[in-house]
């Protein structure tokens, strides 16, 4: 088996978090700016073996996509370009950085290390993957 990818896609910055290679544990992978996530999963790619990415994605409380939806479909599509032998999925990501902000403020870190805005990033893309895999 290998891994599974999950990005919460950023307009600035994306979070990125990670399976193992049984697909059983989801660990917090990093922070990268949206400019350099393609260098950066290209890297990434080389060095583990990854057969999925979930990208997260928004909607508004009505149900209807947010602005981002339309960026984060043209990333998709040059992940597929780049990357065809690739499979691509989609997550809901509703609510994810409130409840990040919830396990954060509840982990017992400091208040310097709680305002740590990449930390956020990691643990939204953490539960957008947990999510993803209940539904697998």
């Amino acid at each position: 088996m290998a891994r599974i990818l999950s990005i919460d896609y950023g307009i600035k910055k994306c979070g990125l978090a990670v399976t193992d290679p049984l697909q059983l544990i989801v660990s917090p992978l990093k922070t990268v700016k949206t400019s350099s996530l393609l260098s950066y999963l290209k890297i990434y790619f080389q060095e583990e073996e990854v057969e999925k990415l979930v990208l997260g994605m928004p909607s508004n409380m009505n149900g209807s996509p947010t602005y981002l939806v339309p960026i984060i479909n043209t990333f998709a599509e040059k992940i597929e370009k780049i990357y065809p032998d690739m499979k691509i999925d989609f997550q809901n990501e509703n609510f994810s950085s409130q409840q990040a902000k919830e396990i954060i403020l509840n982990s017992g870190l400091t208040k310097k290390q709680r305002q740590d805005k990449s930390r956020l990033d990691k643990i939204s893309a953490v539960i957008i993957l947990q999510r993803y895999l209940k539904h697998i």
